[in-house]
């Protein structure tokens, strides 16, 4: 196993408890990948952005249950929403079927007009009338979708745009519009828990010492700060990694799960090339996330999370309640821990969120720290009082790649015609965009893969949420259309 972020984790441990012996190589200190948690120099332990679930990620929820890790996601049975005003809005589920379970509360979304909402309200209409797949969809973006729609340009921005970008991290002129829609589709209108958001109440490294301790309990060894310089096959099979060192390792399979951008530069040359089979590679651009951690003198937040509209900050995460403990669930548990958190006397932490940061990219530290002040004192008055502590941004300018219109045609499976050879990652064809769910997908694919090559075959990959109320009467209709 060539990597340890989630999608070599999902492969690792699911082939572990399918008995066989696993290797893991990981060249950076630490088990995640682009999902994980380090330590700065002053002892602080942050997390590289910050990763949520939702309730629609049936993989994923899999993935930390076989790592001993379900217990630290604790979720969230309502969204918070502010705008430049200050102004709070929720979203949460009622006792309404799906897909109108949430209607109540959009209904009373102080951030849109009532042709916003009426205009939201035929669009998602028409999502769940198709059962999700809407007619000629597939090579437009996600914007075009939205325009075809008549959506106005406060709905555009104040809900699709702050729902997608975040979720997709690429801006709607960009996505394609399948991508958007399924956001939609799977967790906001097929059943009551797909929404729901599950945050880590640890560090994100934290989440994954389980899955080390299955590699090893079958006699694997993990070895970190192991890079992989070349991947060598002949005559059209796998034969053996060869190390940063020069030294060599062989086995009986081997599961690449690499980001997109490196795994060409370990192959032979020609495989890459027009012609060979990861020739689609070349065309997956790379979308950047932007996190900022500040740490302040003195509570200014209540809730456990905000999405913010209106401004380049998308998402404030309190991590300092987050942190805290306390019970997991709905509404009433939140209003019960809204001013706790262990830190509330002693100062608090917030981690903000920028997906699609294109425009942060050449800016320096402090412009975007200042720009992210600015924007925190429209919606927590508290901050411009605050003294800041200390602060760190962490940019990872290539965090995914990006979904644009047609990008599936690019993506590989996880078998490309090499014997004993396999890929995993967020970038492979998994029917999911570059999400955690996608890279944990991809990992139990690569694994099936690997033991049916061992004439071994076995199903690790876990079914969608069910749909209910209409949209599971929907569905079927949709699946019976063909």
């Amino acid at each position: 196993m060539i990597g340890g972020g989630l999608a070599g984790l999902a492969s690792a441990v699911a082939l572990a408890e399918a008995g066989l012996e696993v290797r893991l190589l990981e060249k950076r200190p630490h088990l995640g990948g682009r999902a994980t948690s380090y330590t700065l120099p002053d002892g602080s332990e942050v997390d590289n952005c910050q990763h949520v679930t939702l309730g629609c990620c049936t993989n994923l929820a899999d993935f930390y249950r076989r790592a001993g890790a379900e217990g630290k996601i604790r979720f969230y049975d309502r969204l918070y929403f502010a705008d430049r005003r200050g102004r709070r809005s929720t979203i949460e589920s009622s006792w309404l079927p799906p897909p109108l379970h949430m209607a109540p509360s959009f209904v009373s979304f102080g951030a849109l007009t009532l042709a916003d909402k009426s205009g939201i309200a035929r669009a998602l209409l028409v999502v769940a009338w198709s059962g999700g797949e809407p007619r000629g969809i597939e090579s437009i973006s996600m914007l075009d979708w939205l325009h075809r729609m008549k959506q106005t340009p406060g709905a555009i921005e104040r809900f699709w745009r702050v729902v997608l970008v975040s979720a997709l991290d690429e801006e709607l002129a960009r996505t394609g519009a399948r991508y958007g829609i399924d956001v939609f589709w799977k967790a906001f209108l097929g059943s009551r828990a797909g929404y729901r958001v599950g945050i880590p109440s640890v560090p994100l490294g934290e989440l994954y010492e389980g899955c080390r301790e299955a590699v090893e309990r079958r006699g694997g060894p993990v070895r970190l700060r192991c890079g992989v310089r070349e991947i060598r096959l002949r005559e059209g099979r796998f034969e053996c990694a060869v190390l940063d060192d020069g030294s060599e390792v062989s086995a009986d399979a081997c599961i690449a799960a690499v980001t997109h951008n490196a795994l060409p530069g370990l192959l032979p040359k020609e495989m890459g090339e027009e012609g060979g089979p990861l020739e689609g590679l070349r065309h997956l651009r790379n979308s950047p996330i932007t996190g900022v951690h500040l740490w302040f003198d003195r509570t200014v937040m209540k809730e456990p999370f905000l999405s913010l509209l209106d401004h380049t900050t998308q998402w404030v995460f309190n991590k300092s309640l987050l942190y805290g403990g306390g019970a997991a669930g709905g509404a009433k548990t939140e209003e019960a821990k809204l001013g706790g958190g262990k830190s509330g006397t002693t100062g608090q932490y917030l981690q903000l969120v920028i997906s699609a940061s294109y425009d942060l990219v050449s800016r320096s530290r402090q412009e975007i720290i200042d720009l992210c002040r600015r924007e925190l004192a429209d919606v927590l008055p508290a901050t411009r009082e605050a003294q800041l502590i200390k602060a760190t941004v962490i940019k990872e300018i290539s965090a995914t790649f990006s979904p644009e219109p047609g990008v599936d045609r690019w993506r590989p499976g996880q078998e490309i015609g090499v014997k004993n050879f396999y890929l995993a990652g967020d970038w492979t064809r998994t029917g999911w965009p570059a999400t955690m769910e996608g890279a944990v997908r991809s990992g139990y694919l690569a694994a099936e893969a690997v033991l049916s090559g061992f004439g071994r075959p076995r199903k690790f990959l876990q079914p969608d949420l069910p749909f209910e109320g209409l949209s599971k009467f929907w569905a079927r209709r949709r699946i019976a259309r063909g």
